[in-house]
């Protein structure tokens, strides 16, 4: 009697190991790009200010001077509190290193001191000038200029609809071309970082004002949907 009991158990697991496979069978999974292009309508700067000196609160006196001055002039530009901030402090030795042969010795000979700003502007037909106008006044590292999109998730909704409907169509093909139709949606995921990508920049400082062009930047999505084949 319990050997019946385990003999029925297994066929159920059989048959339930087998509908599953078959259900397997019976799907199609695609994958679907879409991108939107659109002008950025906003900058980010990364700029700063480093010194050196034989001491180190000199180093460190010099930079704050230069920061301030940076952020006094971004408040004059009209750039918002919000869209400046400071980070990055460092401190460090200038060590010379021995050299054979001669008398100097290994050992500290000064300091460098230094501090990053980051700024977002938001007005770009005033980027430019502003550029030249923190660089004039003491600004002396830049290490990047970036631009973005203040309010992205329009577009990204339509590179989302084009993403659907990119993978959409690609199922259709498939399906047409195996004999079958598409079912029903069974599931579907967004992959990839998705989003507006920086749009990095380059520039030329030859001249007064820094000509910068800002051109376009694509917002871009990537599903991954599974649907039901319908025979």
């Amino acid at each position: 009697m319990r050997l019946n009991a385990w003999i029925m158990a297994l066929a159920l697991l059989a048959g339930s190991a087998a509908a599953a496979q078959e259900e397997v069978l019976r799907r199609i999974t695609v994958s679907g790009e879409g991108s939107v292009a659109a002008a950025p309508d906003m900058a980010t700067l990364s700029l700063g200010a480093a010194a050196e000196a034989k001491e180190a609160a000199e180093a460190l006196r010099m930079t704050s001077e230069i920061t301030q001055r940076i952020l006094e002039r971004l408040a004059e530009a009209g750039i918002e509190s919000r869209d400046i901030q400071t980070s990055g402090l460092s401190l460090h030795p200038l060590r010379r290193n021995y050299r054979e042969g001669t008398d100097e010795q290994p050992g500290i000979i000064g300091y460098a001191a230094s501090n990053g700003v980051t700024v977002r502007v938001r007005d770009l037909d005033q980027l430019g000038s502003v550029l030249d106008t923190v660089v004039s006044d003491g600004a002396n590292s830049l290490n990047g200029l970036s631009f973005g999109l203040q309010e992205p998730r329009p577009l990204m909704d339509e590179a989302r609809k084009l993403a659907v409907a990119d993978a959409r169509a690609k199922a259709e093909l498939y399906a047409a071309a195996a004999g079958v139709s598409v079912g029903r949606l069974i599931s579907l995921d967004e992959s990839g970082g998705g989003g507006p990508s920086p749009y990095m920049a380059e520039m030329s400082m030859a001249r007064s004002a820094v000509p910068v062009a800002a051109g376009e930047m694509d917002v871009s999505a990537q599903v991954r949907i599974v649907y039901e084949v319908v025979e």
